[in-house]
């Protein structure tokens, strides 16, 4: 048995999952990863699935058992397993309260019976909806879609487990994540996969809007410092914005990108900008992003045959696949 201290990442094999899992073997942690690779890849840990101080649970969280052996020891856990995506949220309700809201209440189940000493929760920007910019922590919540409200509530439900059974708890609302390993297949999505894909295909970027809407982006090593500082503290029950607090525009991303451009729909239900206030961070943990936007856009271009295999979307099948979304969220 390793005298190293024990951490869990749930959903260690996603995207920011797995990174977070670099940081804590950087930091001379045994790592224990939790994921059933719904979302995750096996090929996110190939750098690090040999080492004897890592070990994979291929599990659903909605299947854990308070006694699970993955928790046995753990000094912390960070919370990261989830589904993710706004079309598929209002196509499957149910599903993502399964997951996000009741599997997010068996980890902390996992947690209480051993007795951890800090969990944190993968929380998102998205609770706070179509909010004023910047957005501090107090600003009022208001969900637009069920994945945004089901990742509010699992992030209520830390924070009872907090107050009703003292169990130690952080959480990070995480702003636009970017980086490597961020996911190149599924629904249609994060803007970084829709156009990486596109320019190695040689085809036109397609902009929501006229593309002067800005994204408050953070690199993904950025976020796994928020998190680690989070966990590394003696606060316990606050939750903090993680964002650069830099917001960039989709069109500046697109010049970084270089290519031609076709435009499509904006969207009922997402914000013209999204801009974290990280003063409470900042000042409660000493944490701001390090990474800066086009280093950030360079670090991910160096890997873009990544998205070789990632769909390639177009107006016509971005409109296929948001039919839903306007049905549900337009006027």
């Amino acid at each position: 048995m390793s005298d190293k201290p024990i951490a869990v990442v749930t959903g260690g094999a996603g995207f920011i999952g797995s990174h977070m899992v670099d940081l804590l073997l950087g930091n001379g942690f045994h790592v224990n990863i939790v994921d059933n690779l719904a979302g995750g890849h096996k090929k996110n840990l190939s750098h690090v699935a040999h080492r004897p101080d890592v070990e994979c649970f291929w599990n659903d969280i909605r299947t854990l058992d308070a006694d699970h052996k993955a928790f046995q020891g753990a000094k912390f856990v960070f919370h990261f397993a989830g589904i993710g995506d706004i079309v598929p949220s209002i196509e499957q309700p149910v599903d993502y309260m399964d997951v996000n809201v009741q599997g997010t209440v068996r980890v902390l189940e996992c947690a209480r019976a051993n007795n951890v000493q800090k969990f944190v929760y993968a929380a998102s920007s998205s609770c706070y909806g179509l909010a004023d910019v910047p957005t501090p922590e107090t600003a009022p919540k208001s969900p637009q879609y069920p994945y945004a409200l089901s990742k509010y509530l699992g992030e209520q439900a830390v924070f009872h487990w907090n107050q009703v059974y003292d169990l130690p708890c952080n959480s990070v609302r995480i702003f636009n994540a970017y980086g490597p390993r961020v996911r190149t297949t599924g629904a249609y999505g994060a803007v970084f996969g829709v156009f990486f894909k596109q320019k190695l295909a040689g085809k036109p970027y397609t902009v929501v809007g006229d593309g002067t809407q800005t994204r408050d982006f953070i690199f993904v090593t950025d976020i796994a410092r928020a998190f680690w500082a989070a966990a590394d503290t003696d606060i316990s029950g606050e939750m903090w914005n993680a964002g650069a607090g830099n917001p960039q525009s989709v069109n500046r991303l697109v010049e970084l990108l270089e290519g031609d451009v076709v435009y499509v729909p904006k969207r009922p239900g997402e914000p013209d900008s999204t801009h974290a206030d990280i003063t409470k961070i900042t000042r409660d943990l000493g944490w701001s992003a390090k990474v800066p936007f086009e280093d950030g856009v360079a670090e991910m271009l160096k890997d873009i045959d990544a998205w070789q295999d990632a769909p390639l979307w177009d107006p016509d099948s971005i409109a296929d696949a948001t039919e839903t979304w306007f049905k549900h969220l337009g006027d």
